[in-house]
């Protein structure tokens, strides 16, 4: 059973910056492709950055030059380097994995901006 367990979010004032970790437990991140995604109430849950295997990464139109997506695979964990936070980043975020058949999905963490 893998374990994701999402961490370093909070209120933040816009133009902040916050850094995102995910760690995960019971499989390698080593040999996945790895994403970030947010949700917020009401909405589907949309994919915000991804990682391949090889360290390269894309970013929802909306986040880049704002946000980068790292992985330490010694450490089995993903992070969002999320900069410049605007009013419309706020929301509930996760990791997975990017593939159709993906592990259950972890409590996620609150990112705030609000002045």
């Amino acid at each position: 059973q893998v374990q994701l367990v999402e961490s370093g979010g909070g209120l933040v004032q816009p133009g902040g910056s916050l850094r995102l970790s995910c760690a995960a437990s019971g499989s390698r991140i080593s040999i996945n492709t790895m994403a970030w995604y947010r949700q917020t109430p009401g909405k589907q849950r949309e994919q915000v950055a991804t990682i391949t295997l090889g360290g390269f990464t894309n970013y929802l139109d909306s986040v880049k030059g704002r946000f980068t997506i790292s992985r330490d695979n010694a450490k089995n964990t993903v992070y969002l380097q999320m900069n410049s936070l605007k009013p419309e980043d706020p929301a509930v975020y996760y990791c997975n994995k990017l593939a159709a058949l993906q592990w259950s999905w972890g409590q996620g963490t609150q990112v705030t901006v609000s002045s």
